[in-house]
């Protein structure tokens, strides 16, 4: 029941916060893809869509009702974890700190307050690792068949499910859990989850591995630009609270180094392994997250049996820890003081602003053209959260949708007839004076707020372009790019 409570508490503090700003950049592309339900997306597979759109069916175009989703994830990973603890013999103490551990989290903080598929992802491990305690506790091989459907829904969720598998496997070989290799019921389980992601598979060969491309291009991107330098020194302060380490040190000593857990010793091999995978990889340091809760779980066990003294610094550090959690919580009024120390710093936050009145501006700018022309204007983007917000805030003021060569908005194409005029957002004047014979600057992005964000520094100009110098096809074919 105490852990119920703690989620509910959770669950209810990111709903009633998360409505402080607006959408997300990549909540806006999300929302979008939503509407176009597919059995594959090209920046990821359906899960998050198919769940947006039940979002949007039941709560319409709600910024908490969107985020409720995130926060429940993150609510029912809280409960898991403690039951994982209780799994592995931990005493109700016990299971509330593991628990408190992931709700104090900086990315369960940061996945419960934005609609992302890292909120779901996070959830798929946490079942995941849960499901392969009990396996291990029961010595029950039917507990694979649960085991594939988490990493089914994992695998359509995010690609990243993969690694889990692999260190699964890996902690499995390694440890005397090699026995269940010979078990029908892995075997089963296996059938299951790859019943689940047939699905996508079949989508991607249709479109010719396209997400493969995506990943290529974003991981050298992320690379080049420095997004995954600092792998291991970062894992002390993003995936998990820093104040929380003893506890991730107990986790790994009791998995490796204890008689209670031999048992359990291919969830230490899970995490191990996991880290190796994505550091090898040169994954970003937020991916390893999902991972925490296993160690957390058995830290938690380990630690809660010390001497009081131990205890109460755990305690203190939770309390410590949970108290620097509120200020990543989107509180803060924007350019207010709070906002300045903390929440200006935060890219989320940034990314949350501006996008009503980016879509003002637009309508603005085609209502300053010729009424003959108006009919004939389209509007190109150059990135998902200015083609998210057109899609969104545009239909009420006769917006046609936005057109964009990024990601799956490339493959819904463009008008028949194609536009004779756009507005274009997003794209830099070089290329546009390379594919169109006339470009003038019309606007500027701003917001009421005067935050600086990518829109607003990256990229403010807004033009009005014609005359493209190819054919529409052959302008398109060469418009894809990822982002």
């Amino acid at each position: 029941m105490r852990l119920i409570i703690l989620a509910a508490i959770l669950i209810t503090v990111h709903t009633l916060t998360n409505g402080q700003y607006g959408f997300h950049r990549d909540e806006l592309a999300t929302i979008d893809d939503a509407r176009h339900l597919a059995w594959g997306f090209v920046a990821y597979p359906p899960v998050t869509p198919f769940i947006a759109r039940v979002a949007l069916e039941l709560f319409g175009t709600s910024l908490a009702g969107l985020r409720f989703f995130a926060a429940l994830a993150q609510g029912i990973a809280v409960i898991l974890t403690g039951l994982m603890a209780r799994e592995l013999g931990g005493n109700r103490p016990a299971q509330l700190v593991a628990a408190l551990a992931v709700a104090i989290a900086p990315m369960s903080i940061s996945a419960g307050e934005l609609f992302q598929y890292v909120s779901f992802d996070y959830l798929w491990w946490v079942i995941t690792a849960w499901l392969t305690i009990r396996l291990l506790k029961s010595e029950d091989p039917r507990w694979f068949v649960g085991i594939g459907t988490a990493v089914g829904l994992g695998m359509m969720t995010k690609y990243t499910m993969g690694v889990l598998v692999i260190a699964m496997g890996g902690g499995l070989l390694l440890t005397p859990a090699r026995r269940f290799l010979k078990s029908p019921w892995l075997w089963a389980g296996i059938a299951v989850s790859v019943v689940i992601f047939l699905p996508n598979v079949l989508w991607q060969i249709q479109h010719h591995l396209i997400s493969l491309d995506f990943l290529r291009s974003i991981h050298a991107r992320d690379v080049r630009i420095g997004r995954t330098d600092g792998f291991l020194l970062n894992q002390l302060f993003v995936p998990a609270c820093f104040l929380t380490i003893p506890l991730w040190v107990a986790g790994l000593h009791y998995y490796f180094l204890t008689e209670d857990g031999r048992r359990y010793r291919p969830i230490g091999w899970m995490f191990a392994i996991s880290l190796v995978v994505f550091l090898v990889a040169q994954g970003r340091d937020y991916y390893m997250a999902p991972a925490y809760p296993m160690l957390l779980a058995a830290g938690a066990v380990a630690l809660v049996s010390r001497p009081r003294w131990t205890r109460g610094l755990m305690w203190a550090g939770l309390s410590i820890g949970g108290a620097l959690g509120l200020l990543l919580l989107p509180i803060a009024p924007v350019n207010s003081p709070l906002w300045n120390t903390v929440g200006g710093k935060n890219d989320n936050f940034r990314e949350e602003i501006g996008w009503p009145e980016l879509v003002e501006t637009v309508t603005a700018i085609r209502d300053s053209l010729p009424i003959g022309e108006r009919a004939q204007t389209g509007i190109l983007t150059g990135n998902y959260g200015e083609a998210g917000a057109v899609d969104l805030y545009g239909p009420a003021r006769g917006l046609p949708a936005a057109i964009s060569g990024i990601d799956s908005y490339w493959l819904r194409g463009y008008p028949d007839p194609p536009p004779q005029t756009l507005i274009v957002l997003g794209l830099s004047k070089r290329s546009l004076e390379r594919d169109f014979e006339s470009c003038e600057v019309a606007g500027h992005i701003t917001n009421r707020y005067a935050v600086m964000n990518e829109e607003t520094t990256d990229h403010r100009d807004i033009y009005i372009c014609r005359k493209l110098r190819k054919p529409w096809p052959e302008f398109w074919k060469g418009s894809l790019h990822f982002g």
